[in-house]
């Protein structure tokens, strides 16, 4: 049963609406104990966020330390999971950001300006023009002048970029799983529907002011 499941069953929906209430009043530092009620295991939990939680509540016991929990978390991961996941890129000559290029035109199906590219890669104009150099001199991508106007260039991949990118994809998808397993598929997929609500979040918040 997903959190989500277990929120209507555990407060229900129906009857007097007791549950709803409770849960309403609950604030500060009352909040906080009922998550830890909740999942009894947090204080204890022997990750390396969860010790640094734990000393920064001994220094300053007043703050609220719940956004480092997850936060912290989030970017442990993400380090974690890209020293993993790059094992085969470096045996490919590529860098992480080299293969979002190269992952974007193929999994888009058309060419893509550095502008198009920038964007979809959440990258600077820069670093994607230092990058379509790198791959462009490994033979992996080209680049062809618009016919307009001579200041916008079109890139696509080559026949070498595609055979690599498709490659090179199922190692990644293979190493990913192998990440994820001790995680059951109903939890796999409760996690990826919370995370992709906190990304609409920020995307909306923090991207408009990126762009």
């Amino acid at each position: 049963m997903t959190a989500a499941r277990r929120q209507t069953a555990d407060g229900g929906e129906g009857g007097t609406g007791g549950g709803t209430a409770a849960r309403h009043e609950a604030s500060g530092e009352g909040a906080r104990e009922e998550a830890r009620d909740r999942h009894p295991s947090r204080d204890s939990a022997p990750d390396t966020v969860g010790a640094v939680v734990r000393q920064w509540r001994a220094v300053h016991p007043g703050i609220d330390t719940s956004p480092m929990e997850i936060i912290g978390r989030i970017n442990r991961c993400s380090a974690l999971l890209q020293q993993a996941e790059d094992a085969p890129l470096r045996r490919a000559g590529l860098t992480r950001p080299e293969f979002d290029v190269l992952g974007t035109l193929r999994r888009t199906g058309h060419e893509l300006t550095p502008g198009e590219l920038a964007r979809e890669t959440f990258s600077s104009g820069a670093a994607v023009t230092k990058r379509l150099k790198h791959l462009t001199e490994r033979g992996l991508v080209e680049r062809r002048g618009d016919s307009r106007d001579r200041r916008v260039a079109h890139v696509r991949l080559t026949d070498a970029g595609r055979a690599l990118v498709d490659g090179l994809l199922p190692e990644q998808l293979g190493y990913e799983a192998v990440a994820l397993s001790g995680i059951d598929r109903d939890r796999q997929e409760e996690l990826a529907f919370r995370l992709g609500e906190l990304l609409i979040q920020l995307e909306g918040r923090l991207g408009a002011s990126r762009g």
